[in-house]
Order: C-alpha cells, then structure tokens, then sequence
C-alpha cells in the first residue's frame, strides 16, 4: 500500500456531513445572505470613510479652474531655468482696464538723460469727469476772481520729466545715444583705386582659383555679377553663412508651437445706476452664454435683481486663441470687497475668495460718476471745475492748469450744463497711481453746451511749456474783451450825445462801472507807451501790442507803480483801479482798442489768437499730439469679447 493510501485509510473517506440533511455537496449557484450582507457593509463603511477623508482634504472648497494670470506667473517664476519646455505662446498676464471715468496706465516714453535717451514704462491717468454729476469735496479752492486766474503763475512749479511717448512697448529700460556721423575722420583711400578695367581683369584672374566662401568673396572687389552671367560658376551673389545672435541671450527651440495662445485681462464696469448684471454686462459688450451663466450667479447671491449705483464690476477674461469666456467676476462698493465668483472645473460659478488687487485697480475703484443733476441744480462752471478736479484727486496746481487753460474759451460765471464735460489726461509720479505735487495736465478734451475744445501740453525748444490746441495755436486770446472783472457795461461803442458836452459824439470805446478802486487788467502783453495824466481822459494808460494793436485804460484813479513808460506788461497784469478822473459823470473804466491807428468796437472786432508755434517747434508739436491721440484711442476703444 502508497503512503498516499494509508493516509486516505487513516483519515477516513467517508461523504461529507450535511446539517439540513441533503445528501451531496451544495450547489454552487446558492448564495449566503449572510456573507452578501457583510460585503455590503463593508463596501458602504469604505465609501463612507473615503468620502470623510477626501472633504477634509479639500477642506469644504470648491477646486476653482486656474486662470491663465496664475499660469503666467507660475512660469515667469519657474525657479529651475529650464526654458525649454515653455511653449512659448503662454503670455503674461495682461491688465487691461477699460473704465469710463478713471483710468491708471503705463506708457512708454523717451526721457532724456545727459546724452542719452532712455525708454522706458512712466505712469499717467486719464479722468472723465461728468462736471454736471454734483461733485462736492472738502477742500477749500479760491473764489473766482480775474486777477488770479490769468495771473502769469498760476502753473509755474516743479514738472514732471515726461519725456516723449515712444509709441512701443519696453519691457525694461532701453537706453538709446546719437551721435554726429564722424565726417572728419571718414577718410578715403585714393591710393588703391583701380580703373573698371583693371577690376574686371583683377577678377577674371582671380575668380578661377577661388572657391565659393564668405571671406573669399567678401575680399573681391564688387562688380555687377550679370556681368560674368548668371551661370553657377562664379556665384558672388550667394548667400553667406553667417548668423547672427544677440549677445548674452539664449536660444532655446520652441515645443509644442502648436498649443493654444492663453491670455488673461481684467476689466473694471463702474454702475452708474441701479443696473441688472446681465445688462450691465450685455451693455459693455458681453452677450454670449458665459455672461448669461456668470449674470445668473450674481443675481442668485445677491438675492435682488439689481447692482446698485455706485458699485463696480470687476469682470477677469480668458482668452484662448482669440475666444475669450468670463473666468471671474467681483462686485465693489467703492473700494470695498462685497462678492466674487468664478469658474470652477465643472463649468459651474461658484462664490470664492477676493482676487488679489494691483495699485491700477485699487486707483480704478475710485467710486463710478454720480448722475447728472438738473441744470437748476448745478454750480458755476468755475465751481464745477474745481470740484470735479478734487473729487478726481487732482492737486490743486493741475486745478489751476486747469482754470488758467480754459479761461479764453469758457464763461466762468455762467451756469452748467449737464451734459459738460473735462477729460483729463496727467502725468503720475512712479510709484504712485494718483497725481502728486509734480503733476502736469498734459491733455484737455473740454466740452461746454456742445462746444469742444482740445489744449495739448508743448515744451518748446527753448525750454518753456505752454498749452496749444489742435494746430498749434495759443490757448490763450491775443486780448481779453474785458478788462475789469465782473463789471458792468454802461456804454457801447457808438455814436451818442456827450453826457457832459451834451452834442452828439463818437463814443470811440465802451464803459466798465463799478466802485473806485476796482482793479483793472492789461488785455494782453505788450508795451506801456504812456501812463499818467490825459486831458479829459484823466489818468490814462496806453499799451501798445504786437501786430499794429493798441489798448487804452482811462478815468483811473490810480496807476500801478510797476507800469510806466517803457514797461513789459503781460496779459491779466493788474495795471490800476476805476475812477473818476477827467472828463467823467462817476466811477468807470474808458476801455479803447485801436488797430492801426482806427479805434474799434472791442466787443464786436474779430480778435486773433495767442502767440502760435510755427517751425521746427510746429512740427514737433504735430508730431507728439498725434501720438497723444493715438495712445487716447486705443486706450478709449471698447473691448470686444469673442464668446462661445
């Protein structure tokens, strides 16, 4: 017997023992409601443990899509150096701020330095302020009065150096030096010049035995190579192999060219009234099915149909090859924080934390223009002026750019309408995102009861600024028709019986009433050819100006001790006060124009403007205005958002 044999002897071989009394072994087909009750309590208990672990690991938040900002800046930062598996069309992050009212920006401009030029980003701001919208501010600004407002210091001070707008963007300082072609040392060889011929012969010998190359060839003499045919034989116009790469720069073959442009802007809509979200966005060019979706959202969290007036919405953009999608969008009150949404991975918008916010955006949330008053509401236009200036954190001096550029061209004591308006375009200190002590009005675009006017700030050759508008022409009257602020016209130009000769006479000026003492103003600059006592016109001072004009101020009861004859006068100079000296009836200003020797009505005549540019300063001029514009259009440009 095997030992396999004995085994199965000793154990036994009996069939197997059955507790419910069937013979056999059990079918294979039953199942245990026993063990299927404890597979399925465990496999419960796993799904209930995974799910506990997995919500704390995520800590109860939604996982948000990253935005191409973050993209571009996780490779900016890529801490490796390893440009190699950059596909190089990832750009960085562009801000791109298209506000109604306020606006931050950086240009590129040409600073000179010594003997250098040097480009580089310098900041400005752009305003446009709704002077009808009811601005109040706290600061104090001067009552209006004549004398200050063309006072010939009202915009001296220390400028910023703003240079020339380049008209490209740098991405880091470039300095640029011009100098004068050495004409002196260009001297010529004369020793070793050869006849046609003998360059002909020169190449005919050696073309044979010199191969193709670059400094074989480069040593030649130039000739037209038609002339030796156009066949293979002698190809001096081949290419060379030279390459030229850019010193210390690196080169690194591009990987995966083809992989989607990604790109993210930002953009700010300020709520002037109590506005849906889906037409505050559909008004500003977003109508596709993300504005529907992300209008929705807000509306579902803010628990009303409306944005208050006053709010701002900030909307982030994603934009992959030229399709853009609204990724984010923030509601501020101010320049309080009060909701965000964005995205998340299932294309679902979802509340999430504050995005993180630059200068540009913090200056852009300023607060969104006030509604127009009705006209009877409103201020002067000189109030109006200056109160929109403080509510738009101009400084006081750029307040007074301002009132000392507009003055020939505006009624100051006239009445607003509600549709005036002032934009404004500064320069800003870096480092700032708001104006500073230094500031300058570099450009006005001013419209008054539908009539507008544009001033361009200019430095001429010789150093000194002053504003022009379009053509180059002064922003400021040849002459003032008035000489006495705020006084009364008693008489005109014009025939009429002599109050104290009482016959018919010529009245060859027009009269200012008002109290002895009022000051008067010089018109315009010029020279003092007499000033002291006339016959009947008392004390009289006569200035002559450029071109054949003259002015004549008389019956004054007193002449500025600085105006004599000979004496350099400049327009709105305080030159006397009213009187009654001479042949008078009581207190008033003879005001009189003569232009070549015939007196003339100064309220009618036709009156030329200020000191122009002309020359080389002219066509400057053109040249920086044409940039001016062309930045301000570009910047003004709505943006048009491609959706899916």
């Amino acid at each position: 017997m095997t030992p396999m044999e004995k085994m199965v002897a000793r154990l036994g071989n009996e069939p197997p023992l059955l507790a419910d009394g069937r013979k056999g072994p059990p079918d294979k087909r039953e199942v245990s409601a026993r063990w299927l009750a404890g597979t399925f309590l465990t496999g419960f208990t796993s799904i209930i443990l995974m799910g506990v672990a997995l919500s704390a690991a995520l800590d109860g938040r939604q996982v948000l899509t990253t935005p191409a900002e973050v993209m571009a800046t996780a490779e900016i930062s890529n801490a490796s150096g390893d440009v190699s598996g950059k596909s190089g069309r990832l750009t960085t992050t562009a801000l791109s701020l298209k506000i109604s009212d306020r606006q931050v920006m950086q240009v590129s401009s040409i600073i000179k330095e010594g003997d250098r030029n040097v480009v580089k980003m310098i900041p400005f701001g752009l305003v446009t302020m709704a002077l009808g919208a009811g601005h109040t501010t706290k600061k104090s600004y001067p009552a209006f009065n004549a004398t200050d407002v063309f006072a010939d210091d009202a915009t001296k001070g220390k400028s910023i150096e703003t240079g020339e707008i380049y008209g490209a963007k740098v991405e880091s300082e470039v300095t640029l030096k011009t100098v004068p072609f050495p004409l002196d040392n260009a001297a010529y060889d004369a020793s070793n010049n050869l006849t046609l011929e003998e360059v002909e012969e020169a190449v005919r010998i050696s073309g044979t035995a010199l191969t193709e190359g670059d400094v074989q060839v480069a040593s030649l003499h130039y000739l037209d190579p038609l002339r030796f045919g156009t066949g293979d034989d002698f190809a001096i116009n081949a290419s060379f192999g030279v390459k030229i790469v850019q010193e210390n720069v690196s080169v690194a073959p591009k990987v995966n060219s083809d992989a989607p442009a990604t790109e993210f802007a930002e953009e700010i809509i300020p709520l002037r009234t109590d506005t849906e979200p889906l037409v505050a966005l559909t008004d500003d060019g977003y109508d596709g099915s993300d504005a529907e979706a992300i209008a929705e959202a807000i509306t579902t969290l803010l628990s009303a149909p409306k944005l208050k007036g006053g709010w701002a919405l900030r909307i982030g953009i994603e934009t992959i090859d030229d399709r853009s999608k609204i990724v984010r969008a923030s509601v501020y009150d101010g320049k309080t924080h009060l909701f965000t949404i964005a995205i998340d991975d299932h294309d679902q918008y979802v509340p999430t934390e504050a995005p993180e916010i630059s200068d540009e955006i913090l200056a852009s949330l300023g607060g969104a223009p006030l509604p127009p008053r009705v006209r009877g509401d409103l201020p002067s236009v000189y109030d109006g002026v200056y109160r929109a200036a403080y509510a738009y954190d101009l400084t006081p001096r750029m307040a007074k750019q301002l009132i000392k550029m507009l003055a020939a061209s505006v009624d100051y004591k006239a009445q607003l309408n509600p549709g005036d308006t002032l934009e404004v375009f500064y320069s800003i200190p870096e480092g700032l995102t708001k104006p500073g002590d230094d500031s300058d009005v570099l450009f006005v675009d001013a419209n008054f009861s539908g009539s507008e006017h544009k001033f361009y700030r200019f430095k001429n050759d010789d150093g000194s600024a002053d504003y022009y508008d379009e053509n180059g022409g002064s922003s400021q009257q040849f002459l003032l028709r008035v000489p006495v602020p705020g006084a009364r016209m008693t008489s005109g130009f014009g025939m009429r019986r002599h109050p104290i000769l009482g016959y018919m006479k010529l009245h060859a000026g027009t009269d200012w009433a008002g109290p002895i003492g009022t000051p008067i103003l010089s018109t315009g600059n010029g020279v003092v050819e007499r000033a002291g006592w006339t016959s009947g016109y008392g004390y009289q001072t006569l200035i002559k100006h450029a071109n054949g004009y003259e002015t004549s101020y008389s019956h004054q009861s007193r002449i500025s001790p600085e105006v004599f004859e000979g004496a350099q006068v400049r327009q709105g100079q305080l030159i006397g006060a009213i009187g009654n000296t001479g042949l008078s009836t009581g207190p008033h200003l003879h005001y009189e124009m003569i232009i070549n020797g015939t007196k003339v009505d100064a309220m009618a005549v036709r009156l030329p403007s200020g000191k122009g540019l002309s020359g080389s300063d002219l066509v400057s001029f053109k040249k920086e205005r044409d940039r001016i514009d062309a930045l301000l259009e570009s910047e003004s440009e709505p943006q048009k958002v491609a959706t899916n």
